[in-house]
């Protein structure tokens, strides 16, 4: 059976992914940079789904050591979920979390996914998969830095998979809205638009089963941000969004 690699595996998002991928009989590598912390996520997808299951450091944004991480592991899909974000108003005033956010949210993720893509592309197979956001769909003050690393992203994995596919390389972003995870848990989110975890995984698993290209994990967000983007510029930029 196949091994699926879970960057990020700490966050809600990336357990639950794990979970069902495991579920489903894949093998299971999870990484984050506090491995240690993943020692009963590891456990209980071994107890519950008879898989391998075995857990890594990784950090998104120490460049130098993403390919020996990578061609020590191999895995057949790499599924990238790490992110951060923070208050808009504190990043736009503070460069320091601007800069983390940059360079977690798209300069890591090109890190290692441009070794997992040569990787694939010499074997002829492979699957990436980039959980970005709807906040990367069009440039909005309260999404500033944000939904600019995400735009960068989502723009990445478009140009990644233009590059890929004639090698057999499937790439597929993800694109979530509004999520009840420990990253937003003091948000106020308006549940109708709003997924689980769970929720997210079903979709990514489907997705990636389906061979999709982009995917919107509740499918109206694909038309809220399409009415957002269509808005005309003289407009849009008076707007509170």
């Amino acid at each position: 059976m196949e091994t699926v690699l879970v960057l990020g595996a700490t966050s809600d998002i990336g357990i639950a992914i794990a979970r069902k991928f495991a579920a489903a009989g894949y093998n299971i590598q999870l990484a984050a940079r506090k491995p240690e912390q993943l020692d009963a996520v590891k456990s209980d997808i071994e107890i519950r789904s008879g898989v391998s299951c075995s857990t890594h450091a990784f950090d998104a944004v120490k460049y130098d050591s993403h390919a020996a991480f990578f061609n020590g592991i191999k895995p057949d899909i790499t599924i990238a979920v790490f992110g951060t974000m923070y208050e808009e108003e504190d990043a736009f005033n503070d460069w320091s979390l601007a800069e983390t956010m940059i360079n977690t949210n798209y300069t890591g993720a090109v890190s290692i996914l441009n070794i997992a893509a040569r990787h694939y592309t010499t074997q002829q197979r492979g699957t990436i998969i980039g959980i970005s956001s709807v906040a990367g769909d069009r440039g909005r003050a309260s999404k500033l830095v944000y939904g600019s690393s995400k735009a960068a992203f989502s723009a990445y994995l478009a140009g990644l998979r233009n590059k890929c596919f004639k090698d057999n390389v499937h790439v597929m972003t993800v694109k979530p809205g509004f999520v009840y995870t420990r990253m937003t848990e003091n948000l106020k989110l308006p549940a109708p638009l709003t997924s689980t975890p769970d929720e997210v995984a079903t979709i990514v698993y489907n997705g990636f089963k389906a061979g999709k290209n982009t995917i919107y994990v509740k499918w109206f967000w694909r038309y809220i941000m399409l009415i957002i983007k269509n808005i005309p510029e003289f407009q849009f930029k008076k707007m509170k969004l």
